[in-house]
């Protein structure tokens, strides 16, 4: 349950484009063709996958404070109480995208030459890519706790920003045989169609509050049968003990 909600949440409420605008350099300038767009979304999305559940190992096993406890202190070095690296989260995590971004580029080249030359410099330029960099950050201030929450934290943000950038590219192929105002062609069209996708994505965010309700419910209720087991189990202890 936790993984579903965690997978739909990202995609649909905590969108990497329409909640928080993050990777917008690349969502304008690559969106006016569907394949280009398609393209560059998968790449995100692998990038993304790849990427964010490294950051989690690297953050639990060598950034976080204590986290070189696994270190024997035989080697002079005790980890536990005297290490805190959570000063070199971001040279790490950009040192990590960079390098899964040059691979990209390496199997894109190799394989697909004419996306390559489509996609020109914004292939390298994932990795400056805030989204992918806003991943990262994410996963690391809300403490995802395990491995397999991160790869889905991962892959379900990366497909957001997949659907985001296909759907404003399927769009903006369709609109260009409209008649927009001048003044609005190109980037100003695009800029109020996002704002709207923004605001039709605000629609999602009821869509898991009635099971983390009910949830509550249930913790209460189980909080207050407890309760009440416990001073029934007192009381009957004092009678035996009184007789």
């Amino acid at each position: 349950m936790e993984h579903i909600e965690l997978f739909f949440k990202s995609i649909f409420i905590d969108n990497m484009v329409f909640a928080v605008f993050l990777g917008m350099c690349s969502y304008l300038a690559v969106s006016k063709k569907v394949s280009t767009a398609v393209g560059l979304g998968a790449a995100v999305i692998f990038v993304l996958a790849i990427t964010v559940p490294l950051n989690w190992l690297l953050d639990q096993y060598l950034l976080q404070p204590g986290a070189l406890a696994w270190l024997d202190p035989k080697y002079g070095v005790n980890g536990s109480e005297t290490m805190d690296l959570s000063f070199l989260s971001f040279i790490m995590f950009i040192a990590t995208i960079a390098t899964m971004v040059q691979l990209v580029e390496i199997v894109v080249e190799k394989f697909s030459p004419s996306l390559y030359n489509s996609l020109g410099i914004f292939l390298p330029l994932i990795a400056v890519n805030c989204a992918i960099l806003g991943g990262s950050l994410f996963m690391q201030s809300r403490e995802i706790p395990t491995f397999g929450l991160a790869l889905n934290y991962g892959v379900s943000s990366g497909i957001g920003w997949f659907l985001a950038i296909l759907a404003i590219a399927a769009i903006r192929e369709k609109i260009r045989y409209s008649n927009v105002p001048p003044a609005l062609r190109g980037l100003g069209i695009t800029f109020i169609i996002t704002g709207l996708m923004g605001i039709g994505f605000l629609s999602f965010g009821g869509m898991l509050t009635g099971g983390e309700e009910e949830y509550e419910v249930e913790k209460t209720a189980k909080i207050i049968d407890t309760a009440k087991e416990t001073k029934e189990n007192e009381l009957a202890n004092n009678i035996k003990v009184n007789e």
